[in-house]
């Protein structure tokens, strides 16, 4: 007998959700601006690449996203998807 496993609303699915839809809102957005040039319209937020170096240990930490308007709709689109589970 197999094995079923209920989807929970955890934090783990709601960043799940987030993303997919956020990938699936960026893709979607570049291949529809070669006829809607509006679509092109991206803007880059986050924090660039920090480095801390201490003789004997270097960390590197840098976080940035791309978010255009089919993207945010992705993300909200995503979010709503999570809301019906």
């Amino acid at each position: 007998m197999g094995r079923t496993f209920k989807v929970g609303k955890g934090p783990l699915t709601l960043i799940i959700m987030l993303l997919a839809g956020g990938v699936a809102g960026s893709a979607l957005g570049h291949m529809l601006a070669t006829y809607l040039p509006v679509l092109d319209n991206f803007t880059t937020i986050g924090i660039k690449q920090t480095t801390f170096n201490l003789n004997f240990l270097q960390l590197s930490f840098g976080l940035t996203m791309s978010l255009g308007p089919v993207t945010a709709l992705g993300f909200f689109l995503g979010f709503l998807v999570y809301n019906r589970l």
